[in-house]
C-alpha cells in the first residue's frame, strides 16, 4: 500500500505589489483610505481616487514613508469618461465608492436613484472597461468589488443602494468569467456594517425614517441581523482586498468574500 503524500506545511508571503499599480475609488475616508493605505504598504503605486481634495491630500500624508506610493486623483465618478481614463494601465482596482440615502420608495428622489447608480454601478463597469486592456496584456490583474452584505440580502429603505450592489455582483462575475483567460480575477468582499462616515450617516437618517434614537437603530436595526454585534473595522475590509490581490487567491474568481459577521448565515 503506498503512504500518503506528504503534504507541505503551510506558508503565506507577505503581500508584495512592488512595480504594480493600484487604483482606489472612494479613497479619502472609511474602507477606501485602509485599502489605499494596505495596498501602498504591499508596494503598489495607488492612484487614490475621490472627488474630496482635501481629503486625499491628507491621506498622501498618511501614505509617506510606505514602500509604495498615494497619488492623489480628484475625480467626480460621475464623469463617465473621465473614470474610464483614470483606469487605464492599472494592475490593480479597487471599486469602492458608495453613496447612500434612506428612504421608503415612494418617497425615493429619482434623481438619487439615478446618481446612486451611476456611481455605484456604471462608474465601475466604465473603471473596469478602462483597466482591462492593460490587465489582458498582460496577463495579470486584479478586480475587487467593494460590494456588501446588500449586494446579497436586501434591507427596506434601501433601494437604490441594495439595487446597485445587486448589480455589482452580476458585473464582477462577468467580469471574472471574460478575464479568467487572460490571468484577470474579479471578486466582490461584502461586509455587513462598517464604522465609516456612510454608517454614521446612516444612523441618522435610519433614526428619522423608524422614529427612534440612533442608539436603538445600532442595536435594533444595523445589527439585529448579526451574529458578532460589533461594526467592522475599514482595516479589517482592507485585508480581505489585500488576500484576493496575493498570490495565494489566485485561483479565486467570481466570489464574494463575506464579512458579515454571520448575517446571512439565518
Amino acid at each position: 500500500m503506498t503512504a500518503p503524500r506528504a503534504l507541505p506545511a503551510p506558508h503565506a508571503s507577505p503581500l508584495d505589489l512592488g512595480g504594480r499599480t493600484a487604483l482606489v475609488t472612494g479613497a479619502a475616508g472609511g474602507i477606501g483610505r485602509a485599502c489605499v493605505l494596505r495596498l501602498a504598504a504591499a508596494g503598489a503605486k495607488v492612484r487614490a481616487v475621490d472627488r474630496d481634495a482635501a481629503g486625499l491630500e491628507t491621506l498622501a500624508d498618511q501614505g509617506r514613508g510606505l514602500a509604495g506610493t498615494v497619488e492623489p486623483h480628484v475625480l467626480d465618478l460621475t464623469d463617465l469618461d473621465a473614470a474610464e481614463l483614470a483606469a487605464a494601465g492599472t494592475d490593480v482596482l479597487v471599486n469602492n465608492a458608495g453613496i447612500q440615502l434612506v428612504r421608503p420608495i415612494e418617497e425615493f428622489p429619482p434623481e438619487v436613484f439615478h446618481t446612486v447608480l451611476t456611481v455605484m454601478l456604471e462608474a465601475p463597469f466604465r473603471l473596469i472597461r478602462g483597466a482591462l486592456p492593460h490587465m489582458y496584456g498582460q496577463r495579470w490583474g486584479r478586480v475587487v468589488n467593494v460590494s456588501s452584505v446588500h449586494g446579497l440580502r436586501a434591507s427596506a429603505y434601501k433601494s437604490a443602494y441594495v439595487a446597485a450592489k445587486h448589480g455589482l455582483e452580476g458585473l464582477s462575475k462577468t467580469t471574472a468569467l471574460e478575464g479568467a483567460p487572460h490571468g484577470v480575477t474579479s471578486n466582490c468582499v461584502n461586509p455587513a456594517y462598517v464604522r465609516t462616515p456612510l454608517v454614521e450617516k446612516q444612523l441618522a437618517d435610519q433614526a428619522r425614517a423608524h422614529g427612534m434614537p440612533e442608539e436603538r437603530v445600532l442595536a435594533e436595526v444595523l445589527l439585529k441581523d448579526s451574529a458578532v454585534k460589533r461594526l467592522i473595522e475599514p482595516e479589517e475590509v482592507a485585508e480581505a482586498v489585500a488576500y484576493l490581490c496575493g498570490p495565494q487567491a489566485s485561483f479565486v474568481t467570481g466570489s464574494s468574500l463575506v464579512l458579515d459577521g454571520g448575517w446571512t448565515a439565518h
